[in-house]
């Protein structure tokens, strides 16, 4: 039996030199795709989906680029996992970690065609990460003794990360309100507690941050529209009960008062309940279901506020903020914690009318309102903001920082050198190529500026060689500059998580040796 029936007919496989090729080529058309959005002159990408409604999408998150392709390139899907955990570990570098993943298989490329085995440059890979982030860590800069210091590291490092974002033009202004709401914090790194409200209209520049909650609703009819001191119970239960749902109910009743004592039921057993609520000896139902008038007016009477059909996250968050938790059931007042709040008021945002809880229970919470043009500014907005607030958080918590703009790389790179001239054997290859796709960021920062890149990065280099040098690429004025002066400053946790990673996805590729793509399921005529 010939070797190639092993495989049901449609299935196919590429062995070595041909699998290798493959994966090669998807994921460095993967890292040049995203190339082009990263460092403060990174260019957008317009997304449009194929499905219902063609949503448009105006991004230059590399996460969010790559999570909307549809890839088939088993080398590609690697490269977009690691942005996507970068995205969720630490927030920012989500391109930084696909380009230098990228810039690392081309250089592997290069070392397999000139024969040069691929474990014998994962092994070289493995060497020069480690060396380069020793390298980094000699050279971190921590203030987290000294506050005053460490909150302008904390308001440069967002302004570095807000630099190649929508927000760029303001942001000083956001830079600002991402720090007072990470400080609000108090080093959780729950960024649940910030709760980000997108209302069109304004300009970027209203945008603001707001201590306390806003739930986004209107208060209804006939209630009170402020309230101090408030007692919130938070609930998820049903109050729409006090009307015969016609639908999918069937009676059987001989005459219409029948049908009338039915719905006086329904109507006792929701005053009941309502009954209950109030002994809870509270101000404020929040509920997360529609509530009917009838009880609405029940509550208005009682003097308090119903609001109904708080969306999701939005409830969760308000029991969080309070300090009070969701209830379903009414029986027993003593085992629901109520919420509290010294004031819940009517604010005007824009033309819609939203509610302001404010001296919440955990003084952590805060909310901020992004206000612009269109949806499309504001997602791109939140999702820049939101890339901030992660590294903020984070950072809090591990305080140490480096320099930015190409600097890392360059230090990274000129470690590795000296590591790959004294090493000795083939591995020396590999080291040398690992620092040379180290360079690529700063390179690609620069390209993307339309500077001279091979220019620029020579000059880098030879700053590098005198001790203890902050040269980086200054884009703003095209040449290279001290990035101390500038304020240019990166997280060392969002350094470290790039270098890692990238260092993983690209060993994980260079190991393949065979691609199996398995036989497609026929479709069976359903004739």
């Amino acid at each position: 039996m010939p070797i190639d029936k092993i495989f049901k007919d449609d299935a196919s496989e590429e062995k070595g030199e041909r699998a290798r090729m493959a994966s090669f080529v998807g994921a460095m058309a993967i890292s040049d795709l995203v190339k082009s959005t990263l460092g403060p002159k990174g260019m957008d990408k317009i997304l449009q989906s194929t499905g219902r409604g063609h949503a448009v999408t105006v991004t230059n998150d590399g996460a969010t680029i790559l999570k909307s392709l549809h890839i088939d390139n088993p080398a590609a899907k690697v490269l977009v996992d690691i942005s996507k955990v970068q995205d969720d570990e630490v927030g920012d570098g989500t391109t930084s970690v696909v380009v230098l993943a990228g810039e690392l298989l081309r250089e592997a490329e290069k070392l397999v065609a000139s024969k040069i085995h691929p474990m014998t440059i994962i092994a070289g890979y493995r060497m020069a990460s480690e060396c380069a982030r020793n390298a980094l860590l000699k050279r971190v800069i921590d203030n987290k003794d000294d506050a005053e210091k460490f909150r302008s590291d904390l308001l440069k490092i967002a302004m570095t990360t807000l630099c190649s974002k929508i927000l760029s033009q303001d942001k000083e202004h956001f830079a600002e309100m991402a720090v007072d709401a990470v400080f609000r914090l108090k080093g959780s790194t729950n960024l649940e507690a910030i709760q980000i409200i997108k209302k069109p209209g304004g300009t970027l520049r209203d945008s603001f941050l707001d201590e306390g909650f806003i739930l986004d609703k209107k208060i209804g009819i006939g209630q009170p529209k402020r309230i101090e001191n408030a007692k919130i119970l938070v609930a998820n239960t049903a109050m729409d009960t006090d009307k015969v749902k016609i639908y999918g109910a069937r009676v059987r009743v001989d005459s219409m008062t029948k049908v009338a004592e039915i719905e006086g039921a329904e109507k006792e057993k929701m005053k009941d309940k309502v009954k209950k609520i109030i002994a809870h000896g509270i101000n404020c139902f929040v509920n997360r279901q529609l509530i009917y008038n009838f009880p609405e007016e029940l509550f208005a009477d009682a003097g308090i506020l119903a609001i109904e059909h708080a969306d999701f996250e939005g409830i969760e968050r308000l029991g969080l903020v309070t300090g009070g938790e969701i209830a379903s059931t009414f029986d027993n007042p003593e085992s629901v914690k109520l919420g509290h709040c010294k004031l819940i008021e009517e604010i005007m945002i824009g033309e819609d009318k939203l509610i302001h809880f404010s001296g919440c229970e955990m003084g952590q919470a805060c909310s901020i309102v992004l206000r612009g043009a269109s949806h499309h500014v504001l997602d791109e907005a939140e999702r820049s903001l939101h890339d901030a607030l992660c590294v903020l958080s984070q950072t809090v918590n591990d305080t140490r920082v480096l320099l930015g703009g190409g600097w890392p790389e360059m230090v990274m790179a000129k470690e590795v050198d000296e590591l790959a001239r004294k090493t000795a054997g083939k591995k020396s290859h590999a080291i040398e190529a690992f620092s040379r796709a180290l360079v690529a960021i700063p390179t690609t920062i620069a390209d993307n500026a339309g500077l001279d890149s091979a220019e620029l990065v020579a000059q880098l280099r030879a700053e590098h060689h005198t001790e203890g040098c902050n040269a980086g690429i200054d884009v703003i004025s095209g040449s290279v500059g001290d990035m101390e002066e500038r304020g240019i400053y990166e997280a060392f946790k969002v350094k470290q998580a790039v270098l890692l990673s990238a260092t993983e996805a690209s060993e994980m590729i260079l190991r393949v040796d065979e691609i199996i793509t398995c036989a497609p399921r026929r479709r069976e005529d359903r004739m």
